[in-house]
């Protein structure tokens, strides 16, 4: 573990990487923190109170350091009511076919970003660790204040300069191979498709903080490879979704069952681009029918959820990278003991 990251006392150089919406569970998130990786909280999705109650709950179970990671917020989409129609129309057999209905729809569509990050102040993580931009400069400096590391995502070259410029301690470079959300800073921007070994060669030696390799990795190996590349670190997510402790509903399990997981980027769900498990929800959606995030994230939250009660993986964000082999179901210090062996 090289440079600022040190600060952190890990053991292994591993960021289980934060997953929102269930799979980072509190025991996830202790478990790899006590194991001497980071654990993430993904509270991106969370109200203040719950993120405050979901680090008491981490804390509960180890006194090692985790992270929480925020998406970093932009203006509010504006939705006329003819895209609100066309989204309507473009889920309704759907909502029919799981029971739900029509739903009622406004403003706002994410939860208040300075009240969350109020609450992370609260909750007074060891590091901080955001997407889809750069921190603001005065919550930069709040953050640094109560002895934050502080971590960015970039998926260009051009993201990674600027936070560096803007003051971050590291930098999570995430490749094209990267299950669940892309951390590209304009929601409207098509995805630049860069790839991890692309991203981390150009990365190297104009980026001065030390760089977070993500997307694609999967074994001891992946790890080693990487490292040796100039990698002060690794992030980790879809080689811990099946683990004992991880919050992974039971269709979502089955949806990765097998050695190979066909997967491709969409907007469908959220109205942002994110790499996941090809199924009906993603291959039938009309991507002219799709509201800009975070409307469309809103909007289709009750058809997830009603898609989890039923047991059906076919309208389910079921976030995964590209990385292949049968994933590890034991403990998630098991994992981490796999991944780094003495």
């Amino acid at each position: 573990m090289q440079g600022t990251l040190s600060k952190l006392g890990l053991r292994h150089p591993l960021i289980v990487a934060p997953m929102a919406g269930g799979p980072s569970s509190p025991a996830l998130v202790a478990a790899s923190s006590a194991a001497g990786a980071l654990g993430s909280i993904g509270a991106a999705y969370s109200s203040p109170p719950a993120i405050v109650e979901f680090a008491q709950a981490v804390r509960a179970r180890t006194d090692c350091p985790f992270a929480i990671n925020l998406f970093i917020q932009h203006p509010q989409p504006k939705i006329d009511a003819a895209a609100l129609e066309r989204a309507r129309r473009a889920t309704a057999g759907y909502r029919v076919e799981l029971g739900l209905p029509t739903p009622e729809f406004a403003a706002p569509y994410e939860e208040d970003f300075d009240a969350q990050f109020e609450a992370v102040l609260r909750a007074k993580p060891a590091a901080l660790s955001f997407v889809f931009g750069v921190l603001p400069a005065e919550h930069m400096r709040a953050a640094r204040d109560a002895g934050m590391l502080i971590i960015g995502t970039a998926t260009t070259p051009e993201e990674a300069l600027a936070l560096e410029e803007s003051g971050v301690d590291a930098i999570t470079l995430q490749g094209y191979e990267a299950g669940g959300h892309r951390g590209i800073f304009d929601p409207s921007a098509e995805d630049s498709e860069i790839g991890l070994e692309d991203l981390l060669a150009w990365s190297l030696g104009k980026v001065k903080v030390p760089l977070i390799a993500a997307g694609g990795i999967m074994t001891g190996s992946d790890i080693q490879a990487v490292l040796a590349k100039g990698a002060s670190a690794v992030q980790m997510g879809t080689a811990f979704l099946k683990t004992a402790e991880a919050g992974t509903s039971a269709p979502y399990r089955a949806a990765l069952e097998g050695t190979e997981r066909k997967t491709r980027t969409t907007r469908a769900f959220s109205g942002r681009f994110a790499r996941g498990v090809e199924n009906r929800f993603m291959n039938e959606v009309d991507a002219a029918a799709v509201m800009p995030f975070p409307a469309q994230n809103k909007f289709t939250r009750d058809i997830r959820a009603a898609s989890t009660a039923k047991g059906s993986p076919d309208f389910l964000s079921l976030w995964s990278g590209t990385g292949k082999g049968e994933l590890w179901q034991g403990s998630a210090s098991d994992l981490i003991a796999r991944l780094f062996p003495a």
